[in-house]
């Protein structure tokens, strides 16, 4: 019998993971959470907002999953979920490749594409977009986002909350720092410090 499991977030993340959670013999989608209530998603309702999931815990749901882009918001939403006692599941695409010694958290996103070598760890909350990669024994924080077609080389670490911007860079053995956001196409080329916004090839810190 498939688990019933909650998605909280209706905008365009997801309809990816809709998708992907379908695509999953283990799961049925009994609904979607979201500010905006009212209506279906793919032809799943949308139950409520965020208020509605201790009712939902109560009537004997157990199972969520935080599709929303923004990495502070997820991470907040994450947060909501726990203290309802929802318990976090992966979507995971089976046409992504992760090597079977990754280390994969809760409530992580691997899109289709995607691929993760091995000895990779990939934190709570993470997303892995569609065709990025993470090559072997990298470090991915919890709710980082490495967006569509970034690439990571070996041994790369990357913060909580670190936004990896489409078709970005990052050579073997550097760090980001939590909460950076890498512009689109920058090369990392070298550590950068948190908290900070990144740009260019070579990636430069932009001033504030």
């Amino acid at each position: 019998m498939k688990e019933p499991v909650i998605v909280l977030g209706a905008g365009g993340h997801a309809k990816v993971v809709i998708e992907i959670l379908e695509e999953q013999e283990r799961f049925q989608i009994a609904g979607c959470v979201s500010r905006d209530p009212g209506g279906e998603l793919l032809g799943v309702p949308i139950l409520g907002d965020d208020g509605i999931l201790p009712a939902l815990h109560a009537d004997g749901l157990r199972k969520a999953f935080v599709a929303i882009g923004d990495n502070r918001a997820r991470l907040d939403a994450m947060e909501r979920a726990a203290a309802a006692g929802f318990e976090l599941v992966n979507a995971v695409s089976r046409h992504s490749v992760i090597s079977p010694r990754v280390s994969l958290g809760r409530g992580v996103a691997v899109m289709p594409g995607a691929v993760v070598n091995v000895l990779s760890r990939i934190g709570d909350g993470a997303i892995i977009n569609t065709g990025a990669t993470v090559d072997h024994d990298c470090d991915i924080g919890r709710c980082a986002h490495v967006a569509p077609g970034t690439n990571l080389a070996g041994s790369v670490v990357i913060g909580e909350g670190v936004f990896l911007g489409i078709g970005s860079r990052v050579l073997p053995c550097v760090t980001v720092g939590a909460w950076t956001t890498v512009g689109a196409g920058a090369v990392v080329i070298s550590d950068l410090p948190g908290g900070v916004t990144a740009i260019g090839v070579p990636a430069m810190v932009r001033e504030k």
